[in-house]
């Protein structure tokens, strides 16, 4: 999993993906919890005030529209819209749907304003480190290597136009790779979130993988909050809680998703100038934004950049941004102005 997150209904309980029931309340008072897979992960679907009766077709409903979320955005899926892309070996303007579209543009806007940490044309450097379809490599590749994908990459070869017809996705690198499996976990959240909607849902709390979004209150009329976790893969302990007031929340982090090779740690998060995983001593970034599309693309980004120009674009940008740091004698933290303001004290 890309990003964890450790979420929770009330403030009694903070609660990991695998779970979140309450059980101090009553049937009647519970949320209506869902929950299931997609996109490698888990999605995750809390609502207050629903029927029990309307479980199962809700269930369906979300599974469905996720299941179609996957079908345009997974790599790992040779018929899905984004490798019928990739597989495409030419410059020519190539008909996408709305969705894909959206997502395209929200993340070449981040990856200009992050001067390319955010990169989604990365995935040649992501597969030759072992974290996408390939497999992980037996040793650390060559600089050959990694100049050879990085050969590949660069978000400037990639643009959107939209015409009259619909959306087109255009390359001039016709060997350029889109992975959107940064961005696929918020785009999958806000699209749960549309659907609530949809459904007359006014309450819930909806999440895949590490993207959270939440609107109006728990079942206990309480807001939603959700718990980032403590960069460690050694326990599921909270490091702050906030209270959304109906944003979407991300959070990237360099301590799950990793293996040892050469004696050293590989972190996923590959950084595009380097063609390398990241060094430095950044080890989570949580952005909160209007959409969770936007968080998912701002914490990467960040999390490439690493402290100092995370800081800096975050103040820039005056972005709602938490930053942890690993230090000599544990970790130290650092929140924007505009993150402040959804920090809960009680």
């Amino acid at each position: 999993m890309k990003k964890i997150l450790l979420y929770c209904a009330n403030l009694a309980a903070f609660i990991t993906l695998a779970g979140c029931d309450n059980h101090n309340q009553s049937s009647h008072d519970a949320a209506l919890v869902m929950e299931g897979r997609t996109m490698g992960t888990f999605w995750r679907v809390s609502l207050a005030g629903v029927a029990p009766e309307r479980k199962e077709a809700l269930q369906k409903a979300i599974q469905a529209r996720l299941d179609a979320d996957d079908q345009e955005l997974s790599t790992w899926k040779t018929d899905s819209a984004i490798s019928r892309f990739n597989q495409y070996h030419g410059t020519g303007p190539q008909p996408v749907s709305d969705n894909m579209a959206d997502i395209v543009t929200m993340s070449l806007r981040i990856g200009r304003e992050t001067d390319g940490a955010m990169d989604i044309t990365v995935g040649p450097l992501v597969n030759l480190w072992g974290f996408g379809p390939d497999r992980q490599p037996v040793k650390t590749p060559t600089q050959a290597q990694i100049d050879a994908a990085k050969a590949l990459t660069g978000y400037r070869h990639l643009w959107v136009t939209n015409r009259g017809e619909g959306a087109w996705l255009q390359k001039d690198l016709p060997d350029l790779y889109v992975d959107l499996s940064t961005m696929g976990e918020g785009f999958a959240t806000d699209h749960l979130a549309r659907l609530m909607e949809d459904e007359g849902i006014n309450s819930y709390l909806v999440s895949v993988g590490g993207a959270v979004l939440t609107r109006g209150h728990n079942a206990t009329g309480q807001p939603w909050k959700v718990a980032i976790q403590k960069p460690t893969d050694k326990e599921n302990a909270v490091q702050a809680v906030v209270d959304l007031q109906g944003h979407g929340i991300s959070t990237s982090g360099s301590y799950r998703n990793y293996y040892e090779l050469e004696g050293k740690r590989i972190s996923h998060v590959i950084d595009p100038a380097t063609g390398r995983p990241i060094q430095h001593r950044l080890v989570s970034a949580t952005v909160i934004a209007t959409t969770a599309l936007e968080a998912d693309g701002w914490d990467t980004g960040l999390m490439v950049l690493g402290e100092e120009k995370a800081r800096a674009l975050a103040l820039r940008e005056k972005l709602a941004v938490y930053l942890i740091m690993k230090k000599d004698d544990g970790f130290t933290t650092w929140m924007s102005p505009q993150f402040k303001a959804f920090i809960r004290q009680d």
